[in-house]
């Protein structure tokens, strides 16, 4: 379902511009390159020229668009001025840069964790009698 424009197109250009300085195209195209890994893991058949056009037909514009009505739903114009301060701002910036590896190292460490609550209670449920595992 498409969404419909906002009536502010002041506001539709800010948050363009907000989802460009905080990463968010790139985001989106990274998820998409790593997708497309995976499929051409499953599918060794087709062709690398399908993959390089098929590729070449993705816009990360289309994904911001996409985004502006769910911004305008919760962001004030003002909001959205004040978060394109704080990207611009060298913290803002940092934050852009650091995000995927904290990202993908968060992730791990959920993981670990998740693991670990696992077997903490496997070995709960064993103690008590209620698993045979």
């Amino acid at each position: 379902a498409q969404q419909q424009p906002i009536a502010d197109t002041a506001k539709h250009q800010h948050i363009l511009k907000l989802l460009r300085v905080s990463g968010t195209s790139e985001l989106g195209i990274q998820v998409m390159d790593q997708l497309m890994v995976t499929f051409e893991e499953i599918l060794p058949d087709v062709p690398t020229e399908f993959w390089a056009d098929f590729r070449n037909e993705v816009k990360a514009e289309d994904l911001l668009e996409i985004m502006v009505p769910i911004y305008d739903k919760y962001y004030t114009h003002d909001d959205i001025r004040e978060l394109i301060k704080f990207y611009e701002s060298p913290v803002g910036k940092k934050m852009v840069e650091t995000m995927p590896l904290l990202l993908q190292e968060s992730m791990q460490a959920g993981q670990e964790w998740g693991r670990a609550l696992s077997e903490k209670m496997l070995q709960k449920l064993k103690e008590k009698g209620y698993s045979k595992m």
